[in-house]
């Protein structure tokens, strides 16, 4: 029953990893952008909420009522206005952009919130536990949490393929020159696309905010949770960043078991397993 505990625990946090995932999936697979500050902008989504937290009084969960919009809007600037003109062929001018951009937040945020570490409450629901079987509890909390996570990760399935959206996402993901010559806007394309991104980039920073302590610095971490959820589930496959978010929670879970010094180092071993095993990750799919 201890064993089954664990692995429902890394079930659960694994689907705040497949969100922190699935935005990344998202703008690789529509623009071949790689966004080194996909971190930051989780973390600016967290103090976001904050903010409006202190100042309306609204509980975190009710605050992504505001931060899921703002969010978007930030998202769809940032792309017209910044990202658009960085990408080609070649994917340097890019990265060195959000890698600018994520010094930036980490020292804006840094300036306004110093580096003391925050946590959002909940209320009841973070201590709340659901008795599925004899010796075995789940959290309310990490349960909706996961429902979330595989809500999201199907809404966005459904946008991609259900949507003349969608359509022009793939289109401009195929061939960006041809989807451009059947009168396609690529720029607003990539704008939306970066806009839905940070949408689900604002689900997953309150989430984050609310489950553990943050500070302008932790950014580079979730980068790399979410990068390695990505590659585990396979480039271009929305569910596939399901998957490699459960992987990575259960190794970490697991991890944490055996020795709490050991989580951490516990997915990066099962990412590096499944890089070298499957280098395609689980489930590759092109999206188009």
């Amino acid at each position: 029953m201890e064993l089954l505990n664990i692995l429902v625990q890394g079930v659960l946090v694994g689907g705040l990893y497949a969100m922190f995932a699935a935005g990344l999936a998202l703008i690789f697979g529509v623009m071949r952008l790689i966004n080194i500050a996909h971190g930051d902008f989780i973390v600016l989504a967290a103090y976001l909420s904050l903010v409006v937290t202190d100042a309306l009084g609204l509980g975190p969960l009710m605050s992504l009522v505001i931060v899921v919009p703002l969010m978007g809007v930030i998202g769809y600037a940032l792309q017209r206005g910044l990202l658009n003109a960085t990408l080609g062929k070649d994917l340097l001018p890019s990265l060195l952009v959000t890698f600018g951009l994520s010094i930036i937040i980490q020292n804006g945020l840094l300036e306004i919130f110093t580096a003391d570490s925050h946590k959002l409450s909940a209320g009841p629901i973070e201590v709340a536990t659901i008795r599925l079987a004899e010796g075995l509890w789940i959290g309310v909390l990490p349960l909706l949490q996961f429902v979330v996570a595989v809500a999201v990760i199907a809404g966005l399935h459904l946008v991609f393929y259900r949507t003349a959206l969608g359509r022009a996402f793939r289109a401009t993901s195929d061939d960006p020159t041809v989807a451009q010559l059947m009168g396609l806007d690529n720029r607003k394309v990539f704008a939306w696309a970066m806009t839905i991104s940070l949408c689900v980039v604002a689900v997953a920073g309150v989430f984050f905010a609310v489950r553990a302590n943050f500070d302008p610095s932790i950014g580079p971490a979730r980068l790399l949770f979410g990068f390695e959820a990505v590659i585990i589930g396979g480039l271009g496959s929305l569910w596939g960043t399901l998957a490699g978010g459960i992987i990575l929670g259960v190794a970490q879970a697991i991890g944490a078991h055996i020795d709490p010094g050991w989580q951490l180092l516990a997915g990066h071993f099962a990412f590096l397993i499944i890089l070298l095993l499957r280098p395609q990750g689980l489930f590759p799919k092109v999206f188009g």
